[in-house]
């Protein structure tokens, strides 16, 4: 079935294309060690810049999103768990996705592009109700049996870095107290990128940026973000392809430790028997346990 393109449409052949490596690079019984597929995000954001639609038009940050929701996936979250998804419609709950895949072909495609037209089921736009006020997240693990169990908001941020950190800092700790209020399990992060031109035109503003990543944290109040992390990245006028540049990001805010926070809260969070395959990952052996509900083939 076809349909029409959205604003992820331009990564969907690279994410196709990187498949579903194991991120995981320790042993059993060893800390977790996260290695994130850095080539990847580097081939995603290329895209964009390449096309001149950098972070005005939010494919930068549409690329970032893309890249968080595949790690997760790479972490053994199933595909339709994760938001946005890698096909249309990129939100869609798991149920129905599940529903689709075991219908019959044709009715399975009518039923789909009835659903992608239908904005109560399958939104373009993640929107989660907070404490106070609804939030629009970028990436999300959300079922109607749980709850959300993963909400993760991203920034871009390209230029103007001392004028526009303030605001950034204000909105991003207003969001984490609002979501966390509601749902104290659930791991909420805060994800930042930033053109590594901040190091040579502002280096004043990226040590702010550095001890913001920080400050927002849960410091055991609730209030703050459960991980946050942050990348820089870099291209040229000359030279359109995007590198990651990590020399300069300390280690404790890095994307590798994000990632590692971020999901042992949602395991956390559940039961042995949820989340199975991504336990049986981090923890490299097989667990004696199925998946609590394990589907079968339709009749």
């Amino acid at each position: 079935m076809v349909t029409k393109p959205d604003s992820f449409t331009p990564f969907d052949e690279a994410l196709a294309a990187a498949g579903l490596s194991d991120p995981w690079v320790h042993g059993r019984d060893e800390a977790a060690a996260y290695q994130p597929d850095y080539g990847l995000l580097e081939q995603l954001l290329t895209i964009p810049i390449a096309a001149n639609k950098g972070w005005a038009t939010g494919a930068l940050a549409n690329g970032v999103d893309s890249w968080l929701a595949h790690e997760l996936r790479r972490s053994g979250f199933t595909p339709d768990e994760v938001w946005p998804r890698a096909t249309r419609p990129r939100i869609l709950p798991r149920d129905v996705a599940l529903l689709l895949e075991k219908l019959p072909r044709d009715l399975s495609n009518e039923v789909r592009a009835k659903v992608i037209a239908m904005p109560a089921i399958a939104p373009t736009d993640a929107k989660i109700l907070g404490r106070a006020y609804e939030k629009q997240v970028d990436v999300a693990i959300a079922r109607w049996d749980r709850g959300p169990e993963l909400l993760l908001s991203t920034k871009t941020q390209v230029s103007s870095f001392g004028k526009n950190l303030s605001n950034r800092f204000e909105e991003a700790y207003g969001d984490a107290g609002n979501l966390r209020s509601r749902y104290p399990l659930a791991a909420v992060g805060f994800f930042f990128v930033q053109r590594s031109t901040i190091l040579t035109q502002e280096p004043d503003a990226y040590e702010r940026t550095v001890d913001m990543m920080r400050k927002l944290r849960d410091l055991g109040g609730a209030n703050g973000y459960t991980a946050t992390g942050l990348a820089l990245v870099s291209w040229s006028e000359e030279d359109s392809t995007v590198k990651v540049e990590l020399d300069r990001v300390p280690e404790d805010v890095r994307p590798e430790q994000f990632m590692t926070r971020m999901i042992e809260q949602v395991l956390a969070a559940t039961s042995v028997s949820q989340h199975v395959d991504v336990r049986s990952l981090i923890e490299r052996r097989e667990l004696a346990v199925t998946e609590e509900d394990e589907t079968t083939d339709l009749p």
